[in-house]
């Protein structure tokens, strides 16, 4: 019974995507926000590697198996560098309308990407926690779920406005939705109530070198380059506050 609770459980993150998913549709005036969104994407992805991923990575790997971390860190970079370069041209010249689009179609791919990769890895490790501490697990799943609600907004803002079609973006949203209870579904049907930090931590190492590329190669140039100064920097503030909250819960 506590195995099925812990999988419910999972579940429930993806329910903070949809959340949102949601608000996404209620915004408007996409110029402003998509900078606004840029800088809180730039923001939270860089506060949740400092703070969230390299610390667990840390506890699960030690100082014994640095190497992993290096090694599955470098091949999340390079898997993204030869997923950019079969993705066609994306840098924000901003020649046409339909450049632009395919920009945000681009950079909401490999974000959607990286974070399905994440949320599985992190769908793993709440299942586990809560088969052993059903109350332990619910308060993770909240504090991560926190801080997908914002991750949705991003995600389907940037692909409603890129020149993706309907159908794939859904495909998208849906696959992101039940990234976490994919991964809560792998320890249930394989009956595990532990995994080896050693896989843990170089999954979580993987995840890291992918959401590098899109914060150094993705993000970071189009926050540099906005002209919507105030809005960018109230972005960046609101990442890192959004993320501390959801860490505190």
């Amino acid at each position: 019974m506590s195995n099925t609770l812990a999988l419910f459980i999972t579940f429930l993150l993806g329910v903070f995507i949809l959340i949102g998913t949601i608000i996404s549709f209620f915004i408007k005036k996409q110029d402003k926000v998509l900078d606004f969104i840029f800088a809180l994407a730039l923001s939270l992805l860089s506060t949740l590697i400092i703070i969230d991923l390299l610390p667990e990575i840390i506890e699960h790997l030690g100082i014994t198996y640095i190497y992993l971390f290096l090694l599955f860190g470098m091949l999340g970079l390079l898997i993204f560098k030869v997923i950019d370069d079969f993705v066609p041209e994306h840098e924000d010249h901003k020649l046409t309308k339909k450049e632009v689009k395919k920009n945000y179609s681009h950079i909401g791919l490999l974000a959607t990407i990286a974070l399905i990769i994440h949320n599985i890895v992190e769908g793993m490790a709440i299942y586990l926690s809560a088969c052993n501490n059903i109350s332990l697990g619910l308060v993770m799943s909240i504090g991560v779920g926190l801080h997908n609600i914002p991750l949705g907004i991003i995600i389907t803002t940037t692909l409603r406005v890129s020149d993706a079609k309907s159908k794939d973006y859904v495909i998208l949203l849906g696959s992101l939705f039940l990234s976490s209870f994919v991964g809560g579904i792998i320890p249930y049907l394989l009956n595990l109530n532990t995994v080896s930090d050693t896989l843990i931590g170089s999954l979580l190492s993987l995840t890291l070198g992918m959401l590098l590329y899109i914060i150094i190669f993705e993000l970071w140039p189009k926050v540099i380059k906005t002209r919507n100064k105030k809005i960018t920097i109230i972005g960046l503030i609101s990442g890192v506050i959004l993320l501390l909250l959801s860490l505190l819960i």
